[in-house]
């Protein structure tokens, strides 16, 4: 024990001697371990944020778009056949046809443009069903949803996003007040609660009308009965599943395809995020391996370092050895003096990571995820790159033979 502590003192005060060179040396380590710790932590906070902007679209939410389609809806050469239709959604909502679905939302949209009183703004405008709020696992925040009454009559009530009521009103209750859509005059009944951005959508700057008024007053289609995509949701999570089965089936036998020609396609949130995280996992594996390169480099400069240390002191260590000093204590210092310089550099490097998450994440409006596990693995690698780069030059200062040293200038 008084050996090992012996050695510690001796290995700091032979690294406080050369403290430039120290620094220096730990450099490389310290920039690759931060390197390292921020390109991961920017490929988590990436995947969270994805993720997350998926999650924020529905619960146990399935999505069926068409694979193929040209303006108004309709099969790229493939006649008068709308892709999908009001029809698909009405027999994807009968429990005989698809029981593990809890509701469905079929939907159209397209851009709006919008006045008020006071101003004009562009917007989404969404034509769907009051189910629409279940699949979305949205609120309103003032007011109120429209009803299936509304959407049977085809009444012109529109319910808009926070962003959207703020820019268009900036005095009063939206609710009760009047916009133009495309020339249209509709009353606001309600404003939904604010949900941010999902994916490449603002959710606050949206419009929802009834999808029957949608149809016919603001739709550019051929096909009154064409949307551009059905919103599901299943059961629970457990039943998502078999929902997703259910779905599939049941369209490609109402639309008489098959799974290679079908001109629809189904996924779910599940897949959306496990895809997302594929993609974000092997770019963070990719940037977190261009990353690494510069601990190697850190690696090389440490053995780089104490090869000239050793060469700087073989008289000492010509000296050590001639009063009585063994191979292994010589060996044992030169690699504690490797270590020390890995694990400052490592712990250096570590808080320069946690600096770096800090000023990125505002400024890549992001947050950028360092978990406890990447510190401590950063800290095990920059100690294993100072032990393993010390090796050599250690074993070969062991070598040296006292009267060889002595005798050096």
């Amino acid at each position: 024990m008084m050996a090992w502590a012996e050695t510690l003192r001796t290995s700091i005060a032979a690294l406080n001697a050369r403290r430039m060179r120290s620094a220096l040396t730990m450099l490389g380590i310290l920039i690759g371990i931060a390197a390292v710790m921020l390109t991961v932590g920017l490929g988590q906070g990436a995947q969270k944020q994805i993720t997350d902007q998926i999650n924020s679209l529905g619960s146990n939410m399935i999505i069926v778009s068409p694979s193929q389609s040209s303006s108004g809806g309709f099969r790229g050469g493939g006649g008068a056949v709308s892709t999908l239709t009001t029809q698909d959604a009405a027999m994807l909502a009968d429990q005989a046809v698809a029981p593990d679905v809890a509701a469905v939302a079929p939907t159209s949209s397209a851009s709006g443009s919008l006045q008020s009183s006071s101003t004009t703004w562009t917007s989404t405008v969404v034509g769907t069903v009051p189910d629409w709020m279940t699949v979305r696992a949205r609120t309103v925040d003032t007011g109120r949803f429209f009803t299936s009454s509304e959407v049977d009559s085809s009444a012109n009530v529109a319910v808009i996003g926070s962003e959207t009521a703020t820019e268009l009103f900036t005095t009063g209750s939206p609710v009760g007040q009047t916009v133009s859509i495309n020339g249209q005059a509709f009353t606001v009944i309600g404003v939904l609660a604010s949900e941010g951005s999902s994916l490449s959508s603002n959710q606050d700057d949206t419009v929802i009308v009834p999808i029957t008024t949608f149809s016919s007053r603001l739709s550019t289609a051929s096909s009154a009965n064409s949307v551009s995509s059905i919103y599901l949701s299943g059961r629970d999570a457990d039943s998502l599943s078999a929902a997703y089965q259910q779905v599939k089936t049941a369209l490609l036998a109402s639309h008489q395809v098959t799974s290679d020609s079908a001109d629809f396609t189904v996924s779910t949130q599940a897949s959306l995020v496990e895809t997302a995280a594929s993609v974000t996992g092997i770019l963070t594996v990719l940037l977190g391996g261009i990353a690494g390169i510069s601990l190697l480099v850190g690696g090389i400069g440490v053995m780089n370092i104490m090869l000239v240390s050793v060469s700087e002191r073989v008289r000492e260590i010509g000296l050590r050895k001639a009063l009585g000093a063994t191979p292994g204590a010589i060996r044992r210092q030169f690699l504690v003096e490797a270590g020390i310089l890995g694990v400052l550099g490592g712990l250096v490097g570590v808080g320069l990571g946690f600096a770096g998450a800090a000023i990125l994440s505002p400024i890549l409006g992001m947050t950028v995820l360092i978990s406890l596990p990447a510190t401590l693995i950063a800290l095990v690698v920059s100690l294993g790159i100072g032990l393993v780069a010390g090796v050599y030059p250690a074993s070969r200062a062991a070598k040296l033979a006292p009267i060889d040293a002595l005798r050096s200038e």
